[in-house]
């Protein structure tokens, strides 16, 4: 799977969110800087060529349907992150989110009793 740019993350966003839709239901959602229309379509059709996204015309415009859920991109883009800057280890980024002061002890004791229930 290709890594997406964070404008097409962002147009990502905006697609899952509408389900389908057409570049200007997704400009409306869009999160800010929210990108000229002629700008978030070409990002779209890019999207299109790798495959995260299908089209259909109706009339004179294309709708946009998501090829791939969101909860699967972020499993997938994860554990890319996670071989890629924490040598594939989960525990070396939960030790560098504690290290950083980014989680708090709390927060650890919740995962950890999320882990032990299963969850």
């Amino acid at each position: 799977m290709e890594k997406l740019t964070q404008q097409e993350e962002a147009a990502m966003l905006a697609i899952w969110k509408a389900g389908k839709g057409f570049v200007k239901d997704f400009l409306e959602i869009h999160i800010a800087p929210v990108p000229p229309y002629t700008t978030l379509a070409s990002t779209i059709k890019n999207l299109e060529k790798k495959g995260f996204v299908a089209s259909h015309k109706v009339g004179n415009v294309y709708e946009y349907t998501p090829l791939m859920e969101e909860a699967a991109y972020k499993k997938k883009f994860m554990n890319g992150f996670v071989k890629d800057y924490f040598e594939n280890s989960y525990k070396e980024l939960v030790s560098f989110f504690a290290k950083e002061k980014k989680i708090s002890p709390d927060e650890l004791k919740e995962i950890i009793r999320m882990i032990e229930n299963g969850k």
